[in-house]
């Protein structure tokens, strides 16, 4: 093993002592899990990326005919999953306006308050932290400082407990970023294809890390809360896919990290990985535009989401699934 890690790279716990006596073990998993050195990490072919957006625009293009003229179809990791789901939902969703509630909030003022501990000088106090991110989010003049100067003082103290409770576990479960690891949170990733008619857009939770020439170095990690779902994988094999579509070399590793259970997922990335990726958003492109400008019918889908679904009371289908769950 190299005793001069890659300046990108999060050194393996073996190499310094001090990461052993600082660390606990929820800390020391995650730098186990995210270290590479530089000669572990995969070199992708300079033409990759050319590769793929062909692979993507040959896939998406007849389907993208069914667009009205001077129209693009805007595609990010939520809506491709709604469409392989239950498409009744995604209909149901998109006829409502966007409404900021508390458990969309806290994801990005706990994505705040990690970026403020990266840079904080002084001594790193949670209540602090957060109630710096959330006064910086009451000040902007978008949404969700609209939003944050309106609600009640119940929501907003529920918010705040609850960015709280998941910015402290961060801190257990995870060690300081270094500045050197090039930590960037909520990083947009953006990929326009057919002449503009298909956008493929993201925001990571976190990046760490930097590809070296054709060199893979930079990981994906998307935090999340509850259990895992299959479909956390397929959200960040979406970024996976724009990432190497924006710069040609694909990130090395991706990972959900599940911040209850202080848990990795993580995964590979490969080039059949990515070819699988460019076959999943050619067929939700399919679906998408017969179901928004042909004449298909929403199919059903039942599952976790019939709890919060907006259309239950008219679906026979949730209903009764919900029914079965209930009486178990």
């Amino acid at each position: 093993m190299s005793s001069h890690p890659s300046p990108t790279s999060i050194p393996d716990t073996c190499d310094n002592a001090r990461v052993d006596d600082e660390l606990n073990p929820a800390q020391l998993d995650v730098v186990e899990q995210l270290g590479a050195q530089i000669e572990d990490r995969p070199v992708f072919a300079d033409d990759l990326r050319h590769h793929l957006r062909a692979a993507l625009e040959t896939a998406t293009a007849p389907h993208l005919d069914l667009l009205p003229e001077g129209t693009d179809l805007f595609l990010n990791k939520h809506r491709l999953a709604q469409v392989h789901g239950c498409e009744t939902l995604l209909v149901a969703d998109e006829a409502e306006e966007f409404e900021w509630k508390v458990p969309i909030a806290r994801g990005t003022i706990v994505h705040k308050a990690v970026e403020l501990a990266v840079n904080w000088r002084r001594e790193i106090e949670p209540p602090t932290i957060v109630d710096e991110a959330l006064a910086r989010f009451e000040q902007d003049s978008d949404s969700l400082g609209h939003w944050l100067r309106g609600c009640g003082e119940a929501e907003r103290a529920e918010l705040r407990s609850e960015s709280l409770d998941s910015f402290t576990k961060y801190l257990e479960c995870w060690p300081p970023l270094k500045p050197a690891w090039r930590p960037v949170t909520e990083s947009r990733l953006r990929a326009e294809l057919c002449d503009g008619r298909l956008i493929l857009a993201g925001k990571v939770d976190l990046t760490l890390g930097a590809a070296q020439g054709q060199r893979a170095g930079k990981v994906l990690v998307d935090f999340k809360t509850g259990g895992f779902a299959p479909v956390h994988r397929e959200d960040l094999r979406f970024y996976a896919l724009v990432e190497a579509l924006r710069i040609g070399v694909p990130p090395r590793l991706l990972a959900s990290y599940y911040l209850d259970q202080a848990h990795f997922a993580p995964e590979v990335v490969t080039e059949e990985t990515l070819m699988a990726t460019v076959a999943r958003i050619a067929d939700g492109v399919g679906r998408l535009t017969s179901l928004l400008h042909g004449d298909r019918s929403p199919g059903k889908l039942v599952g976790p989401a019939c709890r919060w679904c907006p259309v239950i009371d008219t679906c026979h289908e949730g209903t009764m699934h919900l029914g079965e769950l209930d009486g178990r």
